[in-house]
């Protein structure tokens, strides 16, 4: 087994609904997911995650959705005309949809990611506020089960007998930088 399951799974509950909590802000995802350790494989632990964030009530998604980040900074280097395209982008969907557009980037090459960014913005634009719920619920959990592996990983990361503890953002100080549905996961 994991080293970052096994603590994972012997960790508090509030410990690990906390942890749970920066991969997604729903209390019943994370509850569902604490109450259920131990887990005897990562994989068994993702695919109750997703079972978990299938099952999530339209009012436990908006909490969800409403607690992630606005887009994170733009990556350097794109130029201005992009830049404002992306601001206008965002804040037409966040105005259509009441809550921030997120997309999981980690099936794309890094280059590709602001065009995929905007191909997404401009397609789910289209979409009306049921179509746009469901397809916001699968990218939410898709973002979820990424954060979720880098969570576990990080535990495993830690050194033996080292206390594991979250860093000031929530998340693990190996886990890599804090997502934003704008950034990959």
């Amino acid at each position: 087994m994991h080293r970052g399951l096994q603590v994972f799974n012997r960790a508090p509950e509030t410990t690990a609904t906390s942890w749970l909590l920066t991969c997604c802000s729903s209390p019943a995802w994370a509850g569902r997911l604490a109450a259920h350790r131990p887990y005897p494989t990562t994989d068994a632990l993702l695919a109750a995650a997703d079972e978990a964030a299938y099952d999530l009530a339209p009012a436990q998604l908006a909490t969800a959705l409403a607690a992630e980040r606005p887009h994170g900074p733009h990556p350097s280097g794109i130029p201005a005309a992009a830049r404002t395209a992306l601001d206008a982008a965002h804040a037409a969907y966040e105005s259509r949809f009441g809550h921030v557009f997120v997309i999981a980037l980690a099936a794309y090459r890094p280059d590709e990611h602001l065009d995929q960014t905007l191909a997404g913005l401009r397609a789910r634009l289209a979409n009306d506020a049921e179509e746009e719920r469901v397809v916001a619920a699968e990218e939410l959990r898709r973002v979820a089960r990424a954060r979720l592996t880098r969570l576990v990983s990080g535990i495993g990361a830690q050194a033996v007998g080292e206390a594991v503890k979250p860093g000031k953002s929530g998340e693990f100080p190996d886990s890599g930088p804090a997502d934003s549905p704008y950034v990959p996961v």
